[in-house]
């Protein structure tokens, strides 16, 4: 019986692996982003994307901010490399939490595992079946632990927001503990950027750690005469604040994923766009501010938060504090 051709993917797959083993590409090379791989290679999109993810399942590259897809810090030796994930057998897939790599398999485990596809591949590139993967275990077994996807996923928030804890003894003042409140949330927004896509304001996630924040900024408004709803007001305000800047975080992260272009590599081909504009008569201001630009405009969002978490505070300083005497 003639074998099967060997998937495109997987083809294209082989050859980056061999450029890392072979160290023709190194510690933190940018490997093919998905622009490359389709413009080299002559390959679909979905194709190009699953070339990636295949290489990050297997520990060979690794996602970094601002920069795109690189070779991982620890990349597997070529006798330790994971061999490329496959269908179990009937035999492995029946086998009982005794036998095989199953019997340490934990919920904690499932979890951790998700966290870290959703950390590299966001929310789109997390599903049960590439849990197990990464696990090495049958496809059906982390459904003994986690009984769907969605579960899953609200476990993985709720480890989440644990994963940063507040002093016992919180900062003197209100404004200083919602500072920490907010800078605390923004590091693990920071961290696990598809949080901030799951649900809306309206439609809260009820979970212990993630209560644990909004304790800390009750807390901090407590004793100083507000009506519970107002309370309630200036905490949610708080959260969106962090939770609007961190939806970024991850948009950028798809967005380069869907393009295989970095931030400035995307910005770098708007400059025509952008002096056609300016060079207009209809945006004055616009030209003036961007002329006045000389070395352009970097959009860093950590200190974008900064910068606006003081007007915010201040705004609720006259909410809790109460209007200044003229």
């Amino acid at each position: 019986m003639t074998a099967a051709p060997e998937p495109p993917y997987r083809r294209i797959a082989d050859e980056i692996r061999r450029r890392i083993t072979s160290g023709e590409l190194v510690l933190g090379d940018r490997v093919p982003s998905t622009r490359q791989i389709v413009r080299d290679w002559g390959v679909a999109l979905a194709t190009a994307t699953k070339v990636l993810t295949t290489l990050r399942l297997e520990g060979y590259v690794e996602t970094r901010p601002r920069i795109g897809t690189v070779v991982a810090t620890r990349t597997p030796t070529a006798a330790s490399a994971p061999p490329p994930p496959r269908s179990p057998s009937p035999a492995s897939a029946s086998s009982g939490p005794g036998s095989g790599p199953d019997h340490d398999l934990t919920r904690d485990r499932i979890v951790r595992a998700a966290m870290h596809i959703a950390d590299t591949e966001g929310l789109s590139g997390l599903s049960m079946r590439g849990v197990a993967a990464r696990l090495g275990v049958a496809a059906m077994s982390p459904y003994r632990y986690v009984k769907s996807k969605d579960d899953l996923i609200l476990l993985m928030a709720d480890a989440a927001f644990g994963e940063e804890t507040y002093p016992v003894t919180p900062p003197e003042g209100w404004r200083a503990r919602l500072e920490l409140c907010a800078r605390t949330l923004w590091k693990v927004y920071r961290r696990h950027a598809w949080l901030a896509q799951l649900a809306p304001l309206s439609r809260p996630l009820v979970l212990p750690n993630l209560m644990v924040h909004a304790e800390c900024a009750l807390a901090a408004l407590d004793g100083h005469g507000l009506e519970p709803a107002t309370m309630m007001d200036v905490h949610v305000l708080l959260y969106s604040y962090v939770q609007g800047l961190a939806v970024s975080l991850e948009q950028e992260a798809q967005a380069e994923a869907a393009t295989g272009l970095t931030e400035d590599e995307w910005m770098a081909d708007q400059v025509e766009s952008l002096r056609a504009i300016a060079g207009s008569t209809g945006y004055p201001v616009f030209a003036k501010v961007t002329a006045a630009l000389a070395d352009g405009y970097d959009l860093d969002l950590d200190d974008l938060f900064e910068f606006g978490l003081g007007p915010l505070l201040d705004g609720f300083a006259g909410i809790v504090e109460g209007p200044r005497p003229a």
